[in-house]
């Protein structure tokens, strides 16, 4: 399996780091090693700015290829929060050297997987809310709504792409608010008043 993840898919958490909006789904892969199965998270060594970005994912549950939009919907079945973490230093040092940052995304524990949800017991895709606290404060509120491109849009692009498999994940963008972790923070996703994820970050 593998994990696509789509970048700058909120206009505003592009704003928030200085990146343009784009007119279409940034994408980049995480391999499987990058799942964390954990509710305790250690920082990894390589990195003093890692930061958190939460994010709606949805499971895909047959081989797809060239997906249209109308069809996507019957290609998943549940959805979750993840959480993709980001080596920001690691990245900027990369991006400033015109390198690939995959380092910065896609390494072990990159990927944090909260509980699937059939998609049944949720509102329709495009009226999904969510929320991630930290020590209970809220830190990032979002809405598919706000997503410049749907989930189903977003399936039917990477297709064209990437032949999508069952077990395959899609992380489909972070709105604004992201920010660093610290030992001792207790992070917590909620996806329409089902919390899903916990995390608890350590030294």
């Amino acid at each position: 399996m593998k994990i696509v993840c789509v970048g700058r898919n909120y206009a505003d958490h592009a704003r928030e780091l200085g990146n343009e909006v784009p007119a279409e789904p940034v994408l980049f892969i995480k391999p499987d090693s990058a799942i964390y199965p954990h509710r305790y998270y250690y920082i990894p060594t390589f990195t003093t700015d890692l930061h958190y970005e939460c994010e709606i994912v949805v499971r895909i549950d047959r081989v797809g290829k060239h997906i249209a939009p109308e069809f996507a919907h019957t290609y998943y079945s549940t959805i979750t929060l993840g959480i993709d973490f980001t080596a920001r230093d690691l990245q900027n040092q990369l991006k400033a050297k015109g390198l690939p940052w995959e380092k910065a995304k896609g390494f072990d524990g990159a990927a944090v997987i909260g509980k699937f949800i059939p998609k049944e017991q949720l509102p329709p895709t495009d009226q999904l809310d969510f929320q991630l606290h930290i020590n209970g404060q809220l830190r990032q509120s979002g809405h598919s709504a706000h997503m410049l491109h749907s989930i189903d849009q977003l399936i039917a692009h990477i297709s064209r792409y990437f032949t999508l498999k069952k077990g395959d994940l899609i992380f489909t963008g972070t709105p604004a608010g992201v920010g660093p972790v610290a030992p001792g923070m207790h992070l917590t996703g909620t996806l329409c008043g089902h919390q899903i994820l916990e995390l608890i970050i350590k030294s």
